[in-house]
């Protein structure tokens, strides 16, 4: 073959967010034709992303619709897919993580009998209904990839244990590479409520939430713990960039709408959310992406689910899971806010994740899938 035809998928900006360096890498390649195709699942949160890392777009499915549900995102997936497949006859289709985009884009790329490249795969909790849908995604996606792309050891063991078929490369993990080309320390904030804040006199907290799992009480407790956390250090501003969920919106703005130093704002650019994250005390998050991202610049997670598919950073220390109970969540803070050294034995611990040579790591196994090089080395 002179040359081979990837195609990458993503729908969601996480998902963009760590393809975005992996497409500039196969750009590079001169014996690789790189197209990109996105779903639009999350249009309002991708589109900045894909400007930001001048991603060209060669195919759009466009799918988002208001109230959209797993189902629908599913369906119109899985039947938007297969003219471009069929167009467009790539080599082999990559996917990445656990959304639905990704699950359905490789059922939709198998029905087509075309290999499927997993990137981020292995990732486990044991829980199917945590985090949901995502646990049983990624579990369905492995059945199907040919290439599995583990961003450290023990999620390639995970896959070695469930006796998954094809080949297992150990990677590192992708967002690493991302932030090497996003984190500045001399970067100026544009979103108005970001200009001004001074990151020398007050402790920022940053925060993220919006897993479907914690709609209802376990995402009220965790705004009342935030809430206690303003009311009780005079020195902590907490800046939430609220997912566009009108469920998670309303609850952060019920309980902390009104509270002195609490910003709530929209969902920021990936440049300014990983400035943000250099520059913040610590992180509160149920997401996925920041337990990688955060270790790679010295901060601590506290991780707002029961447990975590990023074992590592827990072993490593860089991450702490406390739970979605109110009491749990501030005594977990408060020890951060309160205990130097609890706060260096956090920030310090090792980046379990990447050196950032992840993508290349990828386009190197890809292309020894197809003959065209050499096995690339573990991370």
């Amino acid at each position: 073959m002179e040359k081979i035809k990837i195609m990458v998928v993503f729908g969601t900006r996480p998902e963009a967010i760590k393809m975005a360096p992996l497409v500039l890498e196969l750009k590079r390649r001169d014996n690789i034709d790189c197209i990109v195709c996105t779903t639009g699942q999350h249009r309002e949160m991708l589109d900045p992303i894909v400007k930001i890392f001048n991603l060209s777009i060669d195919y759009d499915l466009d799918i988002m619709e208001p109230r959209q549900t797993l189902s629908t995102i599913t369906s119109k997936t899985l039947i938007g897919m297969e003219p471009v497949l069929k167009v467009a006859k790539p080599d082999m289709v990559l996917v990445h993580g656990d959304t639905s985009t990704a699950f359905t884009s490789a059922l939709a790329a198998y029905y087509q009998k075309v290999p499927v490249g997993h990137v981020e795969a292995g990732l486990r909790t044991g829980n199917r209904y945590s985090p949901y849908p995502e646990e049983m995604n990624r579990r369905l996606i492995s059945e199907i990839a040919q290439l599995h792309f583990s961003p450290t050891v023990s999620n390639a063991e995970n896959l070695y244990n469930e006796s998954i078929s094809g080949e297992i490369f150990i990677t590192g993990n992708t967002v690493i590479d991302a932030l090497h080309t996003t984190v500045s320390k001399d970067f100026s904030f544009y979103t108005d409520a970001l200009k001004n804040i001074d990151f020398d006199n007050n402790r920022v907290l940053l925060v993220t939430a919006h897993r479907r799992e914690n709609y209802g009480k376990p995402l009220e407790n965790i705004m009342n713990a935030l809430k206690d956390l303003v009311c009780n250090y005079p020195d902590v501003r907490i800046i939430y960039p609220m997912h566009m969920s009108p469920e998670v919106r309303r609850t952060a703005t019920d309980i902390l709408g009104d509270m002195p130093r609490v910003e709530l704002i929209d969902p920021i650019n990936v440049d300014e959310m990983h400035n943000l994250m250099d520059r913040c005390h610590f992180i509160l998050t149920d997401s996925g992406g920041l337990q990688e991202e955060a270790p790679a610049l010295g901060k601590p997670v506290l991780v707002l689910r029961n447990e975590t598919e990023r074992p590592e950073a827990v072993t490593a220390g860089t991450v702490k899971v406390c739970g979605v109970e109110r009491e749990a969540i501030y005594s977990a803070a408060a020890e951060l806010l309160d205990s130097h050294d609890s706060y260096l034995s956090m920030a310090n611990a090792v980046n379990p994740y990447g050196d950032g040579n992840a993508c290349k790591r990828i386009a190197d196994a890809i292309l020894w899938h197809f003959g065209m090089g050499k096995r690339p080395e573990n991370f």
